[in-house]
């Protein structure tokens, strides 16, 4: 399998992660007839913002077994995230920080802080279809892409556009072509087709669940689904998310992974 198809989590579902939620009226208001840029910058926002607290459930399926964690996630802006699990057991107290473009691991069971090193980054994060790298990228899918409205298509009752991002000559992406579904008026994605640079379909993620979470409506539970991997799945719940949270920047701190609960 190549390097590229081990990534299994789109960039749509990692910021909730790494990153925070825009006010539903973010910088950019709806258009009568906005480009492709600017629907993807919307949908971009709406999942983005200054800070953020989560609570999340993640399920890892597989033809013969699946397996639960649920964990809490504080972040602020692209550049800082911390991750406490919380269930199951086994896990529960291992705490996962990323600063910038690194990252590291306590574990708790044998009191042991440590540094993802560049030769782990491929590696499963606790099992689940994304990986270490996954936690880490920071390509952008508004500056690393070009953009082409291709359509439009009706998803479970909304209107979406449908827009092709290709990732420009130079971009430190791994996807070949994103294929996404955002939705007319609200601006937020219910599909995404995930493909390599050969063209061949990676991943399939689907978005549902659509509440309104206090000053927004966005979605909040996501597949991702390897296309040819039968049987196998990762799916993610937020069960609470607040936005723009009072965080400085020493909580997301080495010594602060020991403390956090």
């Amino acid at each position: 399998m190549q390097m590229n198809k081990m990534k299994k989590i789109s960039f749509f579902l990692l910021v909730f992660l790494i990153g925070t939620v825009l006010p539903g009226k973010g910088l950019l208001q709806a258009q009568d007839n906005p480009t492709a840029k600017e629907i993807i910058d919307r949908a971009n926002q709406l999942m983005r913002g200054n800070s953020s607290y989560a609570e999340m459930t993640m399920k890892i399926i597989r033809p013969k077994w699946d397996r639960t964690l649920s964990f809490k996630a504080w972040s602020k802006g692209t550049d800082l995230s911390l991750i406490y699990i919380t269930e199951p057991a086994k896990e529960m107290g291992q705490v996962f920080l990323k600063r910038e473009k690194e990252m590291w691991n306590w574990v708790p069971s044998i009191e042991r802080m440590i540094k993802i090193p560049p030769s782990m980054m491929m590696q499963s994060w606790m099992g689940s279809d994304m990986t270490n790298d996954d936690l880490v990228k920071e390509s952008s899918i508004v500056e690393d892409y070009s953009h082409t409205l291709i359509g439009t298509e009706t998803i479970e009752g909304y209107d979406c556009y449908k827009i092709l991002l290709e990732p420009h000559e130079d971009a430190p992406v791994v996807w070949g072509k994103i294929i996404s579904w955002i939705s007319r008026d609200e601006y937020f994605t219910l599909k995404n087709e995930y493909y390599d640079e050969d063209g061949y379909l990676v991943n399939r993620e689907i978005l549902s669940k659509i509440k309104n979470v206090g000053d927004r409506v966005i979605p909040t539970y996501f597949e991702i689904i390897p296309v040819d991997k039968e049987g196998q799945k990762t799916t993610m719940e937020f069960t609470h998310v607040t936005f723009n949270v009072p965080l400085e920047d020493d909580f997301f701190s080495i010594q602060n992974m020991r403390r956090v609960r």
